[in-house]
């Protein structure tokens, strides 16, 4: 991880914050967190167990007051509101669904409190679906932005570009009151030939040094995943076991023997990055919630029999070894990690937030 900046007193806020992803990059990039907002009382206690000094919402965002939020500022002032308002309705992985999702229009509290409280910078990271899946809800809130008087830029990444060991696109909105803002260039690239980039980070990199992990059962009988800080595996079925052992590294599903196939790929229709194994020099696959399991995405190790452990997919995620996750169920822990904007992307984000801000009070603005 990035060496944090030298913190100027800059003050922000982090809104949706899950288990606190968000919130690593913002400490890391130099700003005060003084306060998060979070529902989900699982995610709320991993996010206090790493962050004891941010006063925790533990409620309903639109139960969140401006007051309540500016109360917590050691400055008097909130200079940044960061947010990953969900949008699963508009995300890839859930489009076949065509579900409505009521939370879908929170983007509206993210708006709603950038109104009341004019910080001077703001960040928005979401699903690239929100562009035009959900422009009915996007296109009002960035109108209202500019309304207000921010400069906007924002763009569909690949946080792979960006240092993370994995591929994963995000819709990232920066907005600036008082300068112009643009998304910061990439650093990596999968191209080697790139002078101006570094290559994209492998998972044989993110891995390198952790422990073999052990079975979830296992750590039961001696203290729990918790004790094992979550390097810890679910125990799979012996056909997923069989499968996962006639793939190569690399490999998806459509090189499982037929008669081992789930019936509803026996025909090789649907997705095919399910069941399926990592290689050791790309990145990965996107961590989602399910980042465990077989038949929720290429989670295969590339070349061990089982999937990856929970710290493996925190690792993916750019999340440090020494960050809690304070659950023992483990569903619960993949999702607190898989649903995480990952640290390091964060970070980068930010620094761009963070050098506008020290750029204006160095020009006295």
């Amino acid at each position: 991880m990035k060496k944090t900046l030298k913190n100027q007193g800059f003050v922000a806020v982090d809104l949706f914050s899950g288990g606190g992803g968000l919130t690593l990059g913002l400490k890391n990039a130099g700003f005060i967190v003084s306060a998060a907002v979070e529902l989900d009382s699982i995610a709320s206690e991993t996010y206090h167990a790493n962050n004891p000094n941010t006063v925790l919402f533990s409620k309903d965002i639109r139960h969140v007051s401006s007051e309540e939020l500016l109360a917590t500022s050691p400055t008097g002032k909130i200079d940044m509101i960061a947010a990953c308002p969900p949008c699963q309705s508009f995300s890839s992985l859930t489009a076949k669904y065509k579900r409505k999702d009521n939370r879908d229009e929170l983007i509206n509290e993210f708006a709603r409190l950038v109104r009341e409280i004019r910080p001077s910078v703001i960040m928005m990271e979401n699903v690239p679906g929100l562009i035009k899946k959900g422009s009915k809800l996007f296109n009002p809130v960035i109108k209202e932005f500019k309304k207000i008087g921010y400069d906007i830029d924002y763009k569909v990444l690949e946080v792979a570009d960006y240092g993370v060991p994995q591929r994963r696109k995000r819709l990232v909105v920066l907005g600036s009151l008082n300068s112009s803002v643009k998304i910061p260039n990439k650093t990596h690239s999968e191209s080697k030939d790139d002078k101006n980039t570094l290559p994209w980070i492998t998972v044989r990199e993110a891995l390198s040094g952790l422990p073999e992990p052990i079975l979830l059962s296992q750590s039961k009988m001696v203290g729990g995943p918790q004790y094992f800080n979550w390097n810890i595996i679910r125990d799979i079925s012996p056909i997923n076991k069989e499968r996962l052992a006639h793939l190569k590294e690399g490999a998806d599903r459509t090189e499982i023997p037929p008669y081992l196939r789930p019936k509803c790929h026996i025909d090789n229709v649907g997705f095919t990055n399910v069941y399926g194994r990592m290689a050791w020099d790309k990145p990965s696959p996107t961590i989602t919630g399910g980042c465990t399991t077989p038949s929720k995405g290429r989670f295969g190790h590339p070349e061990d029999i089982r999937t990856i452990s929970v710290r493996e997919a925190a690792r993916l995620q750019t999340f440090p070894d020494d960050f809690k996750i304070k659950t023992d169920f483990v569903d619960r822990a993949c999702l607190i990690i898989g649903n995480a904007l990952p640290p390091l992307f964060a970070t980068i984000m930010a620094e761009q937030c963070f050098h506008i801000l020290l750029k204006e009070v160095e020009n006295g603005k």
